[in-house]
């Protein structure tokens, strides 16, 4: 079982590097994503990373409650995302709409989610790879062919790569995805 993020934050409050390593690659998807949704480039994106992993770093002895981590680490990626973008404004690397530079995106209309509905969305993704992450081997590639692959194999190619029959592919799902939902429940 993977340790929490408790765990993995008072391991590298006594130094231990490989709990750092784990709750960078734990959450590495999701802080880069943010600033990616919010319209970032990749360079600025990887910047407000490294802001928000030193911020942690920095202040790993001052975090009160290490139960909430997700939640410290998406708020600081969300203001130093912000600070970015009203960064690059003040600095006009992004087109003002003084200068007529943007008059045309102002006509078309955007359909995109609000940047709240996306961050709901980047968070509920990371909690479901988490608790992916979390089941068993079996049920974890299971779910794994049968739901995050572009096209899922078949039956019989499953029930010929995990080495059971076809017949038991429908109630393994079942409790696989009962176990799943439970880790989800639990968060």
């Amino acid at each position: 079982m993977e340790p929490t993020d408790k765990q993995l934050l008072l391991r590298c409050r006594r130094g231990d590097e490989a709990a750092w390593e784990a709750l960078v690659n734990r959450y590495q998807r999701l802080m880069y994503a943010i600033p990616r949704r919010a319209g970032l480039d990749d360079d600025q994106a990887a910047e407000v990373f490294q802001e928000v992993f030193t911020t942690l770093f920095q202040k790993l002895n001052d975090i009160d409650d290490p139960d909430r981590l997700h939640a410290w680490l998406v708020t600081t990626a969300k203001r130093k995302t912000w600070r970015t973008i009203s960064k690059a404004r003040l600095t006009d690397q992004m087109p003002d709409a003084e200068d007529g530079s943007n008059e045309e995106l102002g006509s078309i209309p955007d359909e995109s989610p609000l940047p709240d509905e996306v961050l709901l969305k980047l968070e509920e993704q990371h909690r479901v790879r988490t608790a992916l992450g979390a089941l068993e081997e079996r049920c974890r590639k299971l779910l794994t062919m049968l739901f995050y692959q572009s096209e899922a194999p078949s039956y019989s190619q499953i029930a010929l790569s995990m080495g059971i029959s076809e017949g038991s592919i429908g109630p393994t799902r079942a409790r696989c995805l009962g176990k799943m939902l439970r880790l989800l429940a639990e968060k």
